[in-house]
């Protein structure tokens, strides 16, 4: 119970600690709402599976791998992809905000094929408006899963990288038995996923309360500041990593 407790606390610590692991799932996070509890999942899944990934290749190949240079280039690998999604979210919230008060035309056809013009966003659209509701209802999921793999790909690149983060999994190596060690990893692993699915969910019921209650401006300047903020860490890991 104690090694369990110890690798889920370091888990924990190794998350909140990062400001490169909360800035890369911010934007996305935002960006799924109800959803959003699956862009932590996803990241937490991918980046522990990089971690066990680089992990082994250290215990196989640690005399032939190049530590320092593996080092070196990882945060550079992971300022860029921060920088990439932040550019991402900002991009998408201009887009979907620019034209949200223009007059656009919508088809139905229901009861009969013909299209009218009017004025929403596309985070205001109400079950009135009937196949434009699902239709919107479905690009939203095609969004989310999109994020989600996302999400995945650069927790993967980002455990893998980070070759700093083998340190975290260290103390699983010290332990005296296989079924311990094992229990530290498996730990860790929880506690890396579950900490980010609560920070990810919280991000996404934000953004989703905003939406519900039609605050469109206050939407769009989080996800703007998300975006921001992806940003700004990815430059600061490429000038400087912490």
């Amino acid at each position: 119970m104690l090694t369990f407790l110890t690798g889920f606390i370091a888990s924990i610590a190794h998350v909140v600690t990062g400001p490169d692991h909360l800035a890369a799932v911010t934007p996305l996070a935002i960006d799924s709402r109800k959803k959003s509890w699956l862009i932590g999942f996803s990241w937490g899944l991918g980046h522990t599976l990089g971690m066990l990934f680089i992990g082994g290749l250290f215990i196989l190949f640690k005399e032939y791998l190049p530590i320092e240079a593996i080092s070196k280039y990882s945060d550079k690998v992971i300022g860029m992809l921060l920088i990439g999604i932040g550019i991402y979210a900002i991009l998408r919230t201009y887009r979907r905000h620019s034209h949200g008060n223009r007059p656009h035309s919508h088809f139905h056809t229901r009861p009969f094929l013909y299209a009218h013009i009017h004025r929403h966003t596309h985070h205001t659209v109400k079950a009135g408006h009937g196949a434009t509701s699902d239709d919107h209802e479905h690009e939203h999921h095609g969004t989310v899963r999109q994020n989600a793999i996302t999400a995945l790909a650069i927790g993967v690149i980002h455990g893998f990288a980070g070759f700093s983060h083998l340190f975290a999994l260290l103390p699983s190596l010290a332990l005296p038995t296989l079924t311990e060690s094992l229990i530290y990893v498996g730990a860790f692993a929880t506690g890396t996923i579950a900490t980010m699915v609560l920070f990810a969910f919280i991000l996404g019921l934000v953004a989703f309360k905003a939406v519900i209650r039609d605050k469109q401006v206050f939407l769009k300047w989080f996800t703007f500041m998300g975006g921001i903020l992806a940003v700004a860490i990815g430059i600061l890991w490429l000038i400087h990593p912490v």
